[in-house]
Formats: C-alpha cells, structure tokens, sequence
C-alpha cells in the first residue's frame, strides 16, 4: 500500500501475550471453593490517629524504606494495552511492542549505588513505511513518563530493521525539545489521548 497504513495487520489472541495478571472468571473461583464475598477491612486498620502500623499490613509494606523494582514485564503491561491509532487493537495484539524488545539498564553505568535507570522501548510498526510510527512513538514515551517514578529516564525507539525512516523517526524521538514541542499540537493530542483510553 503506498498510503502508508495497513488494511490487514497482523492480530495476536491477547490470552496469547505476557502478563504476569491472573485471567481468572467466577467460574474458576468457584471451582477452587472460593467465595465471591469480600470481608470488609476493620475499621481499626484505616484509624489515621494510630501510632503504630496496622497489624494487618506486613512489614514488607513500609514503602519509605524500599523501593519496590520495575522490571520489563511492569513496563510492558503498560504499554500493551495502548490502543493503536490506525486500529482498534491494543499495540501488544499488533506485536508493536513486545516483551523482549523492553530493557531497563543503570542510566550511571559505573555508579551501582544510583537508583536512576533507563527503560529501552524498542517499537515494531505493523509495516516498513508505516506514517503513524512517530506517533506510536510519542504516545509510548507519554504513557511511560506519566506512569513511572522520576528516577526512570524513558528511551523509545524503532526497531533496526523495521521501518523505512527509522533513523528519522528515531532523532524525533530522542530530542527532548521537539517531543515537548509535538506535544503542543492539538492533532497529535487527539491521537495520544485516543491512545491511551484502553489502557488499564
């Protein structure tokens, strides 16, 4: 197609896609004798007057003390369910991101102590000349930047390979002014937004 969209992508079942989510239906439950009530938290475990913690809430849940790790499976969830502009499938169904192209790395290699890092996103559009990729791109890097803690540097890029202007869409993709600039233009809003309705 010279428009540069794909009339016929192809669509992966989602019960086929990594989640580290449960698919669990009332059915299943039952099976295992659960019950589908849910005993109310006593009210004693919310009382904002208690000096001490809840004895309901494990130790493992003081959150000032330790920062709980983000690995690529997190990152993916996030994204996966990102709707595609052109379809109405999620970008995981479309395989335009997927599992192994996620990497999170030190952003201070030779510093271990530092808890800052960068999360790689390695973008795969449906077709080589696809003209929403930079798009996808923009929309990939916003869901992230809303979504993680400050101490995460987000890195999107097109696949090697995989797309005819790559290194193009790539430079737009990496210059922190021309993104924030994009950003402005309501068109490309409208798109993001559209975007992210269906993630969870």
């Amino acid at each position: 197609m010279e428009d540069g969209k794909n009339a016929n992508p192809l669509v992966l079942n989602p019960s086929d896609l990594p989640t580290r989510k449960r698919r669990a239906t009332a059915r299943d439950d039952r099976a295992h004798g659960e019950s589908s009530f849910v005993y109310p938290a006593p009210s004693f475990a919310n009382d904002p007057f208690t000096r001490t913690a809840s004895p309901l809430l494990s130790e493992e849940s003081d959150s000032d003390v330790d920062e709980e790790p983000i690995d690529a499976q997190e990152i993916y969830d996030l994204i996966a369910t990102m709707s595609d502009p052109e379809h109405p499938i999620t970008l995981g169904s479309l395989a335009v991101v997927s599992l192994p192209d996620i990497s999170i790395m030190p952003t201070i290699p030779n510093r271990p102590s530092s808890n800052l890092q960068t999360v790689t996103v390695l973008i795969t559009p449906t077709i080589q000349h696809c003209s929403l990729a930079t798009v996808i791109g923009l929309g990939v890097r916003v869901r992230l930047e809303e979504s993680l803690p400050p101490r995460f540097r987000v890195d999107v890029r097109i696949k090697e390979g995989t797309h005819s202007t790559a290194d193009e869409v790539n430079k737009q993709l990496a210059d922190k002014e021309r993104v924030a600039a994009a950003l402005w233009n309501p068109t490309l809003q409208s798109f993001i937004k559209k975007m992210l309705e269906t993630c969870e």
